[in-house]
């Protein structure tokens, strides 16, 4: 995925036709859209297709299991459409390996999670997070998700991370800046309820983008 705009629009909604409403007002002003579990149990695997005609379709379904089952997952999400999938590092390499092998065939990005954007990732997720970096880097994956919420954090990652593309959540309603994630290194930023919650959807997403071109 190129940096066009460097927004991630985050579609964490339930609704069909909530989630095709915003996508059509926000698809050509972001770089893709990330969609998760609630909206695809919600609605079926057959969103994404939908959602793919107005942008870039990342599943974010943070993949964890073991290396056949991730395979699974991931063929599932490519074949609908999506055109990256997030996994979890901290099941090893062999279970990150096995996603990125079939995002190989499909000619697809895997983005590895290495430190959330919400308080409790400090528990557990924080002091294994370079480690992480490093195993996506071994494994091939396209690139990591780092968190706009801690963007000192974010700066250690990127340093770390070598060329691989960062993606950043938590931008907005958990308190990340776009402009200072981009500063500490990430490629794109992830925004999702303060764009599509407020009035007008789109001239949020421009005004972000606008923060992002300063």
């Amino acid at each position: 995925m190129t940096p066009r705009t460097r927004l991630i629009i985050a579609l964490d909604v339930t609704d069909r036709e909530e989630a095709l409403a915003i996508a059509q007002k926000l698809g050509g002003a972001v770089d893709a859209i990330k969609v998760n579990y609630p909206l695809v149990l919600s609605c079926g695997l057959g969103i994404i297709k939908d959602i793919k005609k107005y942008a870039s379709v990342i599943a974010d379904f943070k993949v964890a299991d073991i290396p056949n089952t991730n395979s699974l997952i991931c063929r599932e999400a490519f074949e609908a459409g999506a055109d990256g999938i997030i996994c979890q590092g901290f099941v090893g390499s062999d279970s990150v390996e096995a996603c990125v092998d079939v995002a190989n065939k499909f000619g697809r990005d895997v983005y590895v999670v290495t430190e959330m954007s919400h308080p409790g990732a400090l528990d557990f997720m924080q002091a294994h997070a370079f480690e992480l970096v490093d195993l996506a880097l071994k494994s091939g994956a396209s690139g990591i998700i780092a968190p706009a919420t801690r963007p000192e954090r974010l700066a250690e990652i990127r340093r770390r991370a070598e060329n691989m593309k960062i993606l950043a959540p938590g931008v907005g309603a958990q308190g990340g800046d776009a402009r200072k994630a981009v500063e500490a290194g990430a490629d794109f930023v992830i925004v999702g309820r303060s764009i599509y919650n407020v009035e007008d959807p789109y001239a949020a997403a421009v005004e972000f983008i606008e923060q992002l071109r300063q």
